[in-house]
């Protein structure tokens, strides 16, 4: 029996792996989340044969309920909603790992008055720290990504020395109550000082970094299970953590480098406060205000156009309205492409999923590096609720809080539109100097009913 299970286990973690390996193409991605899906399905099984049968229907239950509000959210949740459901679904990650730890920890030195050994102790410390911190972290990032406290940062004197002494008090209290098992207080005291220091570490985040913690705090709820699976003695929860610990990082790299960061500054907290300090604004930009109708003509003079997609389309739901003109377009004989940046949407692939809902072809969706240097020869680039990642202030004005984030090319177009409701400012809290260039233009209103005309009026020439 132990040999089949871990069989099960091994099958399980090659799934894991094939499956993030296939997350590297977007054709493939469903596939890949499949498997995945598939390889979490074994690791359960395998784990509840080796239950007694008195725990069988509490576990049962568990799933069953567990399954069902996942089920729920999966169908309720929109996709402007995505990354605070990440980043939710990152602390209930954090909790479950620093619930499993503890209670073994309990279980072994209090209830049976066992002593852990060292290579235990040290896993079941780690899991409680870095689950409690990512618990409490990811609850502060998703209340500020939904609005219920302010994504401005929240900053007080002496921040970063009161972070230090919390993490040096973590150390002592794990130390200590390693050498005092049988005293439950210094346990006690690492679950507390892990979830307040979750709590100081994120609330000094601008909203405009808000993607780069998610990915990060995604990391460190892998670390997380990878510690809890030396406790429990279980190779599937050590290789799935180390995965999901492992892609974190580096995708949280990715993101350092989308947004100009550097992972210091991620793991040190308290960045990104510029881009809310410097009030957003700026100097009033004059802007040039297009009609429905003569952006139908822009679109039917183009021989080649690229669309930038960003948040406002995924709140506006213009996603089929986008590929209803993509399909005027092809019909001119246009070319019609996506130009897709890694944060573009708050949050990596965010664009892609929305697009590929609509039935967009994969092939259409290119990336920034790839399209970047394509701008300069297109005649019409579409911008569509993108805001910070097309503000050529990360180029050009050394104070913005942007300055040096890599941005796509769209003001080297011969001709930009974008698609805004009104001149508000986007996520980094900045004024777009786009708006004012000569070669822009500003469709106002809903994206998705303005997009809707212009197809219209396409028809009918």
């Amino acid at each position: 029996m132990n040999i089949a299970i871990q069989f099960a286990y091994l099958i399980a973690s090659v799934l894991f792996i094939i499956g993030i390996k296939k997350m590297n193409k977007t054709k493939e991605a469903r596939t890949g989340n499949q498997l995945s899906a598939l390889g979490m399905l074994v690791a359960i099984l395998a784990t509840v044969v080796q239950v007694q049968s008195i725990s069988l229907v509490e576990i049962l239950i568990c799933v069953v309920i567990g399954s069902a509000i996942g089920l729920y959210i999966s169908v309720k949740v929109e996709m402007t909603q995505m990354p605070e459901m990440v980043a939710l679904f990152n602390g209930f990650g954090g909790l479950a790992s620093l619930a499993v730890a503890s209670s073994d920890y309990w279980l072994k030195t209090q209830e049976l008055g066992q002593h852990v050994g060292p290579i235990i102790g040290t896993s079941a410390a780690l899991s409680i720290f870095i689950g409690g911190l990512t618990f409490t972290g990811s609850i502060i990032a998703f209340l500020k990504l939904n609005g219920k406290i302010s994504g401005k940062p929240i900053m007080f004197k002496g921040q970063h020395l009161v972070n230090l002494l919390l993490l040096i008090g973590a150390v002592v209290a794990a130390v200590v109550a390693l050498m005092n098992q049988a005293d439950s207080i210094y346990i006690i005291a690492l679950v507390a000082i892990a979830l307040v220091l979750g709590i100081l570490v994120v609330i000094p985040i601008g909203g405009a970094d808000m993607p780069v913690v998610i990915s990060l705090l995604n990391s460190y709820s892998g670390m997380a299970a990878c510690t809890t699976g030396f406790v429990l003695n279980n190779n599937v929860l050590i290789v799935s953590g180390a995965l999901v610990g492992a892609s974190g990082i580096i995708l949280t790299q990715i993101m350092c480098k989308a947004m100009n960061r550097s992972l210091m500054n991620v793991l040190l907290g308290g960045f990104g406060q510029t881009a809310s300090e410097s009030g957003g604004e700026g100097e009033e930009v004059v802007v040039k205000e297009v009609g429905v109708e003569e952006a139908a003509m822009l679109f039917d003079a183009a021989t080649s156009v690229i669309v930038v997609p960003g948040y406002g389309m995924a709140v506006a739901q213009a996603q089929h309205v986008i590929r209803e003109l993509s399909e005027q377009c092809e019909k001119r004989g246009i070319e019609f492409r996506f130009a897709i940046h890694p944060v573009a949407g708050r949050m990596p692939g965010h664009m892609n999923v929305l697009l590929a809902e609509a039935n967009i072809s994969y092939d259409k969706l290119i990336e920034m590096e790839q399209i970047n240097d394509d701008f300069s020869n297109t005649d019409l680039v579409f911008v569509v609720g993108a805001n910070d990642v097309v503000n050529p202030a990360a180029r050009n004005n050394p104070q913005s809080p942007i300055y040096g984030m890599p941005i796509l090319n769209a003001d080297k177009a011969r001709t930009v539109i974008i698609s805004k409701r009104s001149m508000g400012v986007g996520y980094a809290g900045i004024q777009n100097e786009l708006f004012g260039y000569d070669n822009a233009l500003m469709l106002f209103g809903d994206a998705k009913q303005t997009i809707t005309k212009v197809v219209s009026e396409m028809k009918e020439m």
